[in-house]
C-alpha cells in the first residue's frame, strides 16, 4: 500500500512540484489549499503518513494550518515564504518535522530528501543514553518525529548491554555525565567493538568547560552537542551522520557485490568463505565447497548476443538464491560461480547441488524475447582441511573432469582417484 502525503498549497506551480517530487518517491498525494479544505478532509480522514504545510494560506495567514495538521499527529514539514525570526521560532515551538524556507529551487530538493528520510529512517535504529529522563525522553521525541527506531538506556553498563541485544544499532546518542559509566568511557568501550565505518556516536553534555567536546571526539565520538540544544542543529548532526554511515554501507556494498548478479564478487567471497570454514572447522560443521559453470556459455552469447547472456546469468544467480540461501554464493568471474554450503553430512549437501543441476537442466531461462536452455558443471570438496586456496583448485580441477566427462554434472574432488 502506497504512503499518502496531504499537501497543503495555495500556490497551483508549488503544489505542482511538490506533488511530483512526492510521486517520484512513490507517495500518493492529497491536495487541499485552503485551511477550510484540510479541516474538511481530516474529518473524514487522517491516514497520512506525511504532510507538507504551506504557512500562510488565504483563509490562514498565521500558520494556522499547522496546529490543526498536528492536531491530527500527523508529521508535517513546513513550506514558509516568510522567514523572520519570529516566525522560525513559532514554527519550531511545534512538533513539526522540519520547516522549509521558499527561497529557491534548493528548497525543493531538500524538500525532497526529508520526504525520503521518513520513508527510511525506520531503518536507522539510534541508542539514547542519558540518566535524565527528562533530557532523554525530550531527544527520543525529536526522533521519533523523523521516524526513526529509537531505544534507550539510563547510564553506559546498560547501553552496553543494549548494543549486545541490538546489532542493527547505527548511532549511539550519549551524555557525559552518568553514575556508573559516564560518556567518555562508554565511547572508549564502544569504539573497541565498532569503527566509525559501523557506527556513529554524537557525545552531548550541559556542562559549560568546552573541552568535554575535544574530550568525545579524541575518545572515538564523531560529533558533539552541547545542552540546551536547537532542534535545526540537533537534526543537521544526526542526519549527516546517518548519511555517513550510509554512504559508507553503499561503498562497500558495491565494492563488495558483482554488479550484473548482485551476488558476492571473488574478492568478498574468498574473505567471507575463509570465515566460515574456520568456524565451521572448530565446530565440525559438515560443510562442502562447490566451483559450478555454465556449459557452451559462449555459444549463448554467440546466437543470442550478450544481452541474452547477461539474461542467464542474472537468471542463474537467483536459481542460486533460491537453493542456496543460507549458504555463500558468489560470481567468480565470467560464467564461473562458487557456493560455501554447510549441512548435516556430504550426503544432503551433494543432493542439494544436484536438486539445483537438475532443475537448471529442465528449465528454460527467460532471455528478451528468447527463452534459453542451459546446463551447468559442478566441481565440489567435501569438508577438506586445507587452506581455501588449495580448495578452490581441487573444486576447479573436478569442475574440469565434470566437463571432460561430457557436462551436466557434479564430480566430487578425489573419487576419480577412488
Amino acid at each position: 500500500m502506497r504512503q499518502r502525503l496531504l499537501v497543503v498549497e495555495d500556490s497551483k506551480p508549488i503544489a505542482t512540484v511538490i506533488k511530483q517530487i512526492a510521486q517520484s518517491l512513490k507517495y500518493e498525494v492529497v491536495l487541499a489549499t485552503t485551511l477550510t479544505q484540510v479541516e474538511e478532509i481530516l474529518s473524514g480522514d487522517t491516514d497520512f503518513f506525511a504532510a507538507t504545510i504551506d504557512y500562510a494560506l488565504p483563509d490562514a495567514m498565521d500558520g494556522e494550518a499547522i496546529a490543526c495538521v498536528l492536531s491530527h499527529g500527523i508529521p508535517s514539514v513546513v513550506m514558509t515564504g516568510k522567514m523572520d525570526d519570529e516566525t522560525r521560532k513559532k514554527i519550531l515551538a511545534q512538533p513539526v518535522i522540519d520547516y522549509i524556507p521558499k527561497e529557491n529551487s534548493q528548497a525543493f530538493l531538500y524538500l525532497k530528501r526529508v520526504l525520503h528520510w521518513q520513508q527510511t529512517n525506520s531503518n536507522n535504529a539510534i541508542l539514547v543514553v542519558d540518566d535524565s529522563s527528562a533530557a532523554r525522553n525530550h531527544i527520543v521525541e525529536l526522533l521519533k518525529r523523523r521516524n526513526f527506531t529509537v531505544f534507550v538506556a539510563n547510564n553506559g553498563v546498560q547501553a552496553l548491554a543494549k548494543l549486545q541485544q541490538h546489532k542493527d544499532i547505527k548511532m549511539v546518542i550519549t551524555d557525559l555525565e552518568m553514575p556508573e559509566m559516564d560518556g567518555i568511557t562508554l565511547t572508549n568501550e564502544i569504539r573497541k567493538k565498532h569503527s566509525r565505518e559501523q557506527m556513529a556516536i554524537i557525545g552531548i553534555s550541559g556542562a559549560e568547560n568546552g573541552i568535554h567536546s575535544a574530550r568525545f571526539i579524541k575518545n572515538g565520538a564523531d560529533d558533539f552537542l552541547r545542552k540546551p540544544f536547537c532542534p535545526e542543529e540537533f537534526y543537521c548532526r544526526i542526519t549527516q551522520n546517518i548519511e555517513s554511515l550510509n554512504n559508507i554501507a553503499q561503498i562497500q556494498h558495491a565494492a563488495n557485490t558483482d554488479y550484473l548478479t548482485e551476488l558476492s564478487n571473488r574478492r568478498s567471497f574468498f574473505s567471507n568463505a575463509n570465515q566460515r570454514i574456520a568456524e565451521y572447522t572448530k565446530r565440525k560443521v559438515p560443510y562442502c565447497l562447490a566451483v559450478l559453470d555454465i556449459d557452451y556459455f559462449k555459444k549463448v552469447n554467440d546466437t543470442y548476443g550478450h544481452d541474452a547472456g547477461d539474461h542467464v546469468l542474472k537468471a542463474l544467480a537467483l536459481y542460486m538464491r533460491k537453493h542456496f540461501g543460507a549458504g555463500l554464493t558468489a560470481r567468480l568471474g565470467g560464467e564461473e560461480f562458487a557456493i560455501l554450503l554447510h549441512g548435516v553430512d556430504s550426503d544432503q549437501l551433494f543432493n542439494k547441488l544436484d536438486d539445483f543441476r537438475r532443475e537448471i537442466s529442465v528449465s528454460t531461462l527467460p532471455a528478451g524475447d528468447s527463452q534459453i536452455a542451459i546446463t551447468v558443471s559442478i566441481g565440489v570438496v567435501f569438508d577438506s582441511k586445507d587452506e581455501l586456496s588449495k580448495q578452490m583448485n581441487e573444486a576447479d580441477n573436478a569442475l574440469y573432469l565434470a566437463k571432460d566427462n561430457g557436462r551436466n554434472q557434479i564430480v566430487i574432488s578425489g573419487a576419480e582417484e577412488e
